[in-house]
This record gives structure tokens, C-alpha cells and sequence, in this order.
């Protein structure tokens, strides 16, 4: 009876131990939602739907993205931090949301440290100064030339946070009078400058390089520090007279503070092993993002040093937020 006895206590403790795994590994059980803090066809938008496409397909359930624009980001990231903290409300963060909005505006409705859980860091986006074909100047020193010697009567579309810093640099750096239009996103800041309306904008790599590709926009200058292979043969803006000018976009997945960290951790290693695959890495590239990944301790280290870089900055230079 005895061995009877510890054999069925051997079975039932063989059993909690494997359920214990599989209770983990139960998330998800039902449809995700990604918030995307910007318009569709945006560059976080692009990626954000891609990951949502390998994630419905490697964890089961449905990962679907909710595009929520305007105020630089901060309508949409403020919906992320205050949806329900279970793993089933995520949102696409960027540099802007996460780590200039604070200081660009008065009050945002989050805060990106107190509110979020890091996820992973998904990819960095260089951003591109580009123009209309038609637009007289082919390179960043001519577009500071040509705004010096017609002061304000240069267009420049400005569809995100880091597009703004990127002018505002640009602006304090070089001198050039030139003239900021925000939009609430790439699709009609694209439009307008293929269209002609107006003559130039600031954008990530990712959005605008389909309509460079096509020969409807011309790359002025990319903002990496070094030439990128993203760009073939485009100059920096550093090496066109202002050296060591430098803006990187990146995005990041988060969610709310106190979510799961069963979720939080299914989620990195899903992502982290779609980053590393050859098929994932070619197809970032071909939208003109450069892979990242990491814990989501290393996410939560790497925007503290950005909050770190551009706090000061934007508060020395009064840059305020539209």
C-alpha cells in the first residue's frame, strides 16, 4: 500500500512540475493589440506590422495594430499606458515617445519610465533629408546655401518628433533660415513633397525610401554619423559641413507597468528570435531599418542614456513641442 501510496504522489508531483511550464507558456491566449502612435504607412507602422504578421503566425493568436496619431505620439502612448496591464495591449514606442516628448512638451499624460514595462528594442531608423527632384539643390551644404540666400522661403515637412529635432539641429547648426511644417505623419508629408506643395522634409529612411527608390524624392543627406548601406552613396549630414551632427530614430515594444513578466518574457524571445533570423534581418534592411534586440533590461538602460542625451539639449535650445 505504501508503495501504491508514493507512487500516485510520485505521478501527481511529475504532473505540477510539468504544468508548471505550460501555465507559462499559455500567453497568449487571445487576440493583441499593438498600439502604433502614428499614421499608417509611417516607418514604426511599417515594422510594427510586420512583427505583428510573425507573431500571430509563431504564438497562435491574432497581433493587430492600432494606429492612434497626433501630438507627436503622445495620444497613442498615452492609450498604451493606461491600458489594462495583462500582456494584451502593447504599444510601438520611439525616441520621441520615450525619450524627447518629455521635454518637448508641458505635459504628455505618461511618463515613459513610471507607466512602461520594456519590452525590446526592435530596430534604429536613420532619418533622411530628401527633396522634390525639381528642388534646385542636391545635397544638405546646397539646401544651406540656397535658405541663406533666400531666407525663409524653403519648405521643410516635419511628420514626426524625431524629424523635428533633426530640423531644429539642422537649423541651430548651419544658420539656415529655413521654415518647419509639422504633419501628423509620413503619408501626407510624402504626398506633398512628391506632389510639389512642398520642397523638402526630414523622415526616417524606412518611410521615405520606397519614393527615393521609385526617383520621386532625392536624398539630400542621411543623419548617421557614418555613410549607411541603407543609403548607398548619400552623404551624411556630418560630412557635409557639420561634423559630428548626429540623429538616429529607433523603435521599441512596450507595455504597461505591471504586466505580467510571464508575457513581458514570451514576447522578448519570440521577437528576439525573429530579429535574428536571415530572412528578418534582409527584410528590416530592405525598409531601412537596422536591426537591434536585447533584454528588456538592455532596452530600459539604453533609453535612460537617451533621456540623458536629449534632455539637455532640448532644454538648452527651447525647443518646445506643437
Amino acid at each position: 500500500m505504501r508503495k501504491k501510496i508514493a507512487g500516485l504522489i510520485a505521478g501527481l508531483l511529475a504532473t505540477l512540475v510539468t504544468a508548471v511550464p505550460s501555465a507559462a507558456q499559455t500567453y497568449p491566449t487571445r487576440t493583441v493589440r499593438i498600439i502604433v502612435p502614428y499614421q499608417a504607412g509611417q516607418g514604426t507602422d511599417v515594422m510594427a506590422r510586420y512583427f505583428a504578421e510573425r507573431l500571430s503566425k509563431a504564438l497562435g493568436q491574432t497581433f493587430y495594430i492600432d494606429n492612434k496619431p497626433g501630438a507627436g505620439g503622445n495620444i497613442g502612448t498615452e492609450a498604451g499606458a493606461r491600458a489594462t496591464p495583462d500582456g494584451y495591449s502593447l504599444t510601438m514606442g520611439t525616441n520621441g515617445t520615450h525619450s524627447m516628448n518629455q521635454y518637448l512638451y508641458a505635459s504628455t499624460g505618461f511618463d515613459p519610465e513610471k507607466d512602461f514595462a520594456p519590452v525590446i528594442l526592435i530596430g534604429m531608423l536613420p532619418m533622411v533629408i530628401a527633396a522634390n527632384p525639381s528642388f534646385a539643390p542636391s545635397s544638405v551644404a546646397e539646401l544651406i546655401a540656397t535658405a541663406k540666400a533666400k531666407p525663409d522661403k524653403i519648405d521643410v515637412a516635419l511628420p514626426s518628433t524625431t524629424a523635428r529635432m533633426v530640423f531644429e539641429l539642422l537649423k541651430t547648426r548651419s544658420g539656415a533660415p529655413l521654415f518647419g511644417i509639422p504633419y501628423k505623419g509620413s503619408a501626407t508629408a510624402l504626398t506633398e513633397v512628391t506632389g510639389g506643395q512642398v520642397q523638402t522634409l526630414v523622415d526616417t529612411v524606412a518611410a521615405a525610401r520606397g519614393q527615393i527608390a521609385a526617383g520621386k524624392l532625392k536624398p539630400l543627406g542621411i543623419t548617421t554619423l557614418k555613410p549607411s548601406a541603407l543609403l548607398p552613396g548619400v552623404k551624411t549630414v556630418a560630412e557635409q559641413g557639420l561634423p559630428d551632427f548626429e540623429v538616429t530614430g529607433w523603435m521599441a515594444l512596450y507595455a504597461p507597468k505591471g504586466t505580467p513578466a510571464s508575457a513581458i518574457e514570451t514576447l522578448n524571445a519570440e521577437i528576439a528570435r525573429i530579429l535574428a533570423e536571415p530572412e528578418t534581418r534582409t527584410r528590416m534592411l530592405q525598409l531601412g531599418v537596422e536591426p537591434a534586440g536585447g533584454t528588456s533590461q538592455h532596452l530600459a538602460q539604453f533609453e535612460q542614456r537617451e533621456r540623458a542625451k536629449w534632455g539637455p539639449l532640448i532644454k538648452a535650445a527651447g525647443i518646445k513641442g506643437d
